[in-house]
């Protein structure tokens, strides 16, 4: 049955369905809560119950420990509930955010392409409808398995919410993963695909004339392409700085799309970095890890914004580096890659930095 959920101190009551998350019922009826990866790995989400009873789905324990599951902590994006209840979140406005509320969507897959080694790109045609986001957001895709059940993945827009009717994404290939047989196998061009979205507070803030250095690991390009596209588009008065680190020449992607922007966009440089390239094939670029290209090309953190996308060791390497380079939390912002997988482990991220 359905449940009425309060949520301080905002003051705002919501009906959450059977099938319903807490923050998905907050989602789709427009009351934005911190979330993160969607899927209770990351922690982002955690409240506090005043008054009722939740049911977890999948939370770990590392992101919820025992400890903060008896002191009523719970997780509202694996959280149903049991009764109605009253909780209290962690909700601080951006003045720059706009809360589009989630929807469902279907589209049509446009095009299939291999940009580097194990990653795909996909353009969705969206069918009849636009997808409003902010740039950095991401979507869930529903992933059907040979059950008849239904999986759900978060993957980035690396598209521009100017063309809300097409998507792109760039998604890497997790070798025995759930989802990895109906993305790289099943879908093909014409192929129907369901999601929703938009999800996430990893957005591009245009406010302010600090130079922006946005630093990238692998398929943690897609968000950083589709903020420096608007970027690009509205002729933001910045200089801006992308670091995009992969292991290989074989695993680069969306070099010429980068060169071109930087060929167009007088405040954009780009530094494109192999952390282990071959020595038989030729490269002019940088070598390295993400944080170590950082420290050698940029002289100096102060005064600048900071956005970090990749995986958590990466992202975490970044932080630290931007720290003993005097960039603080209020300047930076980033998003871990959480996956299902993360969840059989406890998670590695910086304990000075609080965001997601």
């Amino acid at each position: 049955m359905a449940h009425k959920v309060t949520i301080e101190p905002l003051g705002r009551e919501i009906t959450v369905g059977d099938n319903q998350t807490i923050l998905e019922a907050c989602l789709r009826q427009g009351i934005w809560l911190p979330h993160a990866c969607a899927h209770g790995t990351c922690g982002t989400c955690k409240v506090q119950l005043l008054e009722g009873e939740v049911q977890h789905q999948g939370a770990t324990e590392f992101a919820l420990m025992d400890y903060e599951r008896e002191e009523g902590m719970a997780l509202v994006c694996s959280a149903k509930p049991l009764t109605d209840i009253v909780l209290e979140a962690d909700v601080d406005p951006d003045p720059e955010a706009v809360f589009y509320p989630v929807k469902d969507y279907t589209a049509t897959v446009e095009t299939i392409e291999e940009p580097a080694k194990g990653v795909r790109r996909f353009i969705l045609a969206l069918d009849n409808d636009v997808l409003e986001f902010m740039p950095g957001q991401y979507i869930q895709v529903e992933i059907p398995q040979p059950n008849k059940t239904v999986l759900r993945r978060c993957y980035s827009c690396a598209s521009s919410p100017g063309d809300g009717s097409r998507v792109e994404l760039q998604i890497k290939l997790t070798p025995g993963g759930r989802a990895a047989p109906y993305l790289f196998e099943e879908l093909q061009e014409g192929s129907k695909i369901k999601f929703s979205g938009p999800y996430g507070f990893f957005f591009l803030r245009k406010a302010g004339h600090e130079p922006i250095i946005f630093l990238a690991g692998g398929t943690g390009l897609a968000p950083i392409k589709s903020m420096l596209r608007v970027a690009t588009e509205e002729n933001l008065p910045r200089k801006m700085t992308l670091i995009h680190g992969v292991r290989s020449q074989d695993d680069l992607f969306d070099y010429e799309f980068f060169r071109e922007m930087e060929a167009v966009n007088p405040n954009f440089r780009y530094l494109p970095a192999l952390s282990a390239r071959n020595p038989e094939k030729e490269w002019d670029g940088e070598e390295g890890f993400v944080h170590e290209v950082l420290v050698r090309c940029l002289p100096s953190f102060k005064g600048h914004k900071a956005y970090l996308c990749g995986p958590p060791l990466m992202v975490d390497a970044c932080l630290t580096t931007l720290m003993q380079g005097r960039l603080f939390e209020d300047s930076i912002y980033c998003e871990n890659f959480f996956t299902e997988e993360d969840k059989s482990g406890p998670l590695k991220r910086s304990p000075l930095f609080k965001r997601i």
